[in-house]
This record gives structure tokens, C-alpha cells and sequence, in this order.
């Protein structure tokens, strides 16, 4: 087998596909991902260090890389540890600590101790101006940023709450402040709000402005006698509110002409009682479309609800159940995948309830989608992959599955159109690994970058 990785590894485009293969394998060990860092020319997706898993260990391997776009990458990663991250606020490249001011506290990431008193004394004023809107800043961060030589800092600093907590002498020096900015901005805080209009019952019905007509044909608190009004307006979207109410009868509703979207109105009653046996049973059988597509985009459902809308008549109430519930049945998850026209048709496999025992037995069958979908029968042995390795629509899938028998593994790296997939495959053993990065850092010295 050495020698078969050695005649391919003389081929330029081979060599292409295992480097390419190695940044989307998940199983790829740190001392790899060093290696792979290190080419001048990666021929890799542009933003593979951005998707790829990273831990601590990874994180610090990318975070010290001496290429910026590696360290801005890494930066833009949600799960890269933020512990690690924060080396970033010392980066001698103003570019990269401004990358992580923006995405300090992205993904709902906690901010390391002593972070933000180190880019509040950053060079780079737009660093400074970045974390100006953090939260939690300590007091002497604060302090530092509203005396900052920078306008714009102390203009993106201020807030209400900021203000109540500042010494008089501070206040009254950014009153006078020469920089026409930063006045505006306390101007702009402390502006007289204007008094709401306090409209009544009536006036809300018959309000010249649909959305506020809208907001009181679909509003509890609005007496349904009131409320009824407003089954003639002009407007679909004040009728579709209306007919949504949870105080009408069928028969009230259907006599309302709407229009239903795809993206319906939710009912905070239909999501009250979404749990409730009875009563969510009793939404799933109603006339109105809207209300059985609201009820199926709830979470979680009781069997028998869920049962009802996934035979339900309406494909928009079949196709929410799916994306939107977590218990949505697995034949119905396999039946919209296998047929459905919209782009994420694909994200149903990722679905709880999608991988099931039997998913094999697709897989001959006529349609690709089902074809792949048999890769994800957790009880299948060996045998599938190896069958459908050569498969045009899922081989690549079939020869990344890590129970792809280990010598059909190794041949697959010498074969040209399924070398990528090999070497993203996680059961590739880290020595193989290792081998492909010698075979390509040999390759780039013979012939020069493989970009």
C-alpha cells in the first residue's frame, strides 16, 4: 500500500483531493491540523477552519498559526475555545484584533477576565470602539473609553445606564465635549421620548393604519363582537388575524376570506395549549389551515396531534411538521426528503427521529436521495458502503463512512475520484494521515504550490 500511495502521490490532482479530504475529516488529529496549517497554498474550501469542530488544543494550534487569515479564521469560529481566543487581543496584526473585538461576544460566548481592559487600551481605535458596546464592562473599562481620545469611542460608549453611573465633572465634560458627535449622541439618549397615542378599543378597530387594525383583530383583550368588525378589511392580513382568534367557531372562521401564507402568524393560545392532549387535538382538526400550520411548528406535540398532521391534507402543515417539530414521525421525515423541491430538503437527515434501523433496504432504490438516506441506518454492517462506493450520486458519502471495510479505505486513497472522500473519512488511521502530508509536502517541493 506504500508503494500505490507513492505512484499516487506523484499525481498533482491526487494530492489536491487527500488535502482537501484532510481539513473536512472530523477524527483529524492535532499534530495533522499543525501540519496542514503550515502549506503556503491549502487547496481546501475557503472556510473550513470557520465550520470545522475545534478544542482547546486545536484552537491554540489555530490561534498561533504565523498565517493571518488561519488566526481571523479561527476567530469566526463558534466552537473554538474562548479561553484560547483571548491570545488574540496581544495579535500583533490590528486586523486580527479588530476581527475578534467584532466577534467578541458572538455565539452567546462568554468573555475571558481581562479581555476587555486589554483592546480598551488598544492602538487601533476601531478595536476600542468595537468593545465599547460589551456587556458587563468594569468601571474603569468604562471610564477609559468615555475619556478615549477617539470621538467616535466615546460617542459608541454611551449609553442611558452608562450615564446614570458617571461622576458630575465627567458628565458635564462630555456636555461640552468638542466633538459634535458624542453631544448628539447624549442628545439622542436623553431626547424627549414622544408620549404614545393611548387609542381606544374603538379607534384601534377602525384605525386608518392596517397594522394597527391587525394588532387589535388578533388581540384577546379586543371583545370578539368588536373584533368582527373587522372581517371584511381590506387588508388579508388583519382577516388572517382575525380568523386565528381562539374564541371563534369553525363556522365564525370559515366565513372570513383569507389568504394563508406559508410563514403563518403563531398564536400565543396555540402555543399555550400545544400540550395539552385534547385541546392541541382539537386545533389539529380544524378547517383552518393556518392554525393546524401554526400548531405543527411547535416544538414538541402529543402523539396523537402529531399523528393527525402528518396525515394532514394541507403539504405545508406535512413539510412544518418536519422542519419544526421534534417529534415528527420518521416515515414522514424519509417521505418528505425523498421528494420535496426546496433547498432544505437536505436538513430533514439531521432530524432525531431520521435515522432509523432499515434505512438500509433503500439502498438500490431508484431515487439517490434514499440511497444516501440507507448510509444512515445506524444497524448497517460494512457491506452497505462497500456497495455503494461506486455509486455515482452517493459514493463520496459511502466511502466516508467509517464502516467502510479499512483495505477498500486504503485503495480508495489511490483511486482519483474517491481520494477526497477517503481522506475525509474519520476511520483513517492517524499514520495514514501523516503519510498523506509527507506524500503532499514532498509533491509541493518537486512541483511547487498544489492551490
Amino acid at each position: 500500500m506504500r508503494k500505490r500511495l507513492e505512484r499516487a502521490g506523484a499525481d498533482q490532482a491526487v494530492v489536491r483531493e487527500w488535502l482537501r479530504g484532510l481539513t473536512c475529516n472530523p477524527a483529524l488529529p492535532v499534530v495533522v491540523l499543525r501540519r496542514l496549517l503550515e502549506f503556503e497554498e491549502l487547496p481546501a474550501d475557503r472556510w473550513w477552519l470557520i465550520w470545522r469542530k475545534l478544542d482547546v488544543e486545536a484552537t491554540a494550534v489555530a490561534v498561533a498559526s504565523p498565517r493571518m487569515q488561519h488566526r481571523l479564521d479561527v476567530a469566526e469560529n463558534s466552537s473554538a475555545d474562548v479561553d484560547v481566543l483571548a491570545r488574540l487581543a496581544h495579535d500583533g496584526e490590528p486586523q486580527v484584533r479588530f476581527a475578534y473585538a467584532v466577534l467578541l461576544s458572538e455565539f452567546g460566548r462568554r468573555i475571558p477576565a481581562g479581555v476587555t481592559e486589554v483592546l480598551a487600551g488598544d492602538t487601533d481605535p476601531r478595536v476600542r470602539r468595537m468593545i465599547s458596546g460589551c456587556q458587563g464592562l468594569s468601571p474603569a473599562v468604562q471610564d477609559r473609553l468615555v475619556s478615549d481620545e477617539d470621538p467616535a469611542v466615546r460617542a459608541a460608549v454611551l449609553s442611558r445606564e452608562l450615564w446614570r453611573g458617571l461622576a458630575e465633572p465627567v458628565r458635564q465634560r462630555l456636555l461640552n465635549d468638542p466633538a459634535p458627535r458624542v453631544r448628539e449622541k447624549i442628545a439622542e439618549l436623553f431626547r424627549a421620548e414622544e408620549v404614545p397615542e393611548v387609542l381606544t378599543i374603538q379607534a384601534r378597530v377602525a384605525h386608518a393604519d392596517w397594522s394597527i387594525r391587525c394588532d387589535a383583530a388578533g388581540d384577546p383583550q379586543v371583545p370578539l363582537v368588536m373584533a368582527q368588525r373587522l372581517a371584511d378589511d381590506p387588508e388579508s392580513t388583519v382577516r388572517l388575524a382575525l380568523s386565528m382568534r381562539e374564541d371563534l367557531t369553525e363556522e365564525q372562521r370559515a366565513s372570513i376570506a383569507v389568504e394563508v401564507p406559508d410563514c403563518v402568524p403563531q398564536p400565543r393560545w396555540i402555543q399555550q395549549h400545544a400540550a395539552d392532549p385534547q385541546r392541541a387535538l382539537r386545533i389539529a382538526e380544524s378547517r383552518h389551515i393556518g392554525l393546524r400550520r401554526a400548531l405543527a411548528m411547535q416544538p414538541h406535540l402529543p402523539r396523537d396531534v402529531v399523528a393527525r398532521l402528518a396525515a394532514d391534507d394541507d403539504p405545508r402543515v406535512r413539510r412544518d411538521l418536519c422542519d419544526h417539530c421534534q417529534d415528527a414521525p420518521h416515515e414522514l421525515l424519509v417521505e418528505i426528503y425523498a421528494t420535496a423541491q426546496d433547498r432544505g430538503w437536505s436538513a430533514l437527515r439531521h432530524h432525531r427521529n431520521f435515522a432509523r434501523p432499515g434505512l438500509a433496504r433503500f439502498w438500490d432504490d431508484p431515487n439517490h436521495r434514499l440511497r444516501r438516506a440507507a448510509l444512515d441506518d445506524p444497524q448497517a454492517g460494512p457491506e452497505l458502503p462497500l456497495r455503494l462506493a461506486d455509486d455515482p450520486d452517493v459514493g463520496v458519502w459511502a466511502v466516508r463512512d467509517p464502516r467502510l471495510p479499512a483495505a477498500e479505505l486504503l485503495r480508495r486513497l489511490t483511486v482519483p475520484d474517491s481520494a477526497f472522500a477517503a481522506a475525509a473519512n474519520p476511520a483513517l488511521p492517524p499514520a495514514r494521515m501523516q503519510q498523506l502530508v509527507d506524500l503532499a509536502q514532498g509533491a509541493v517541493a518537486d512541483f511547487g504550490a498544489l492551490g
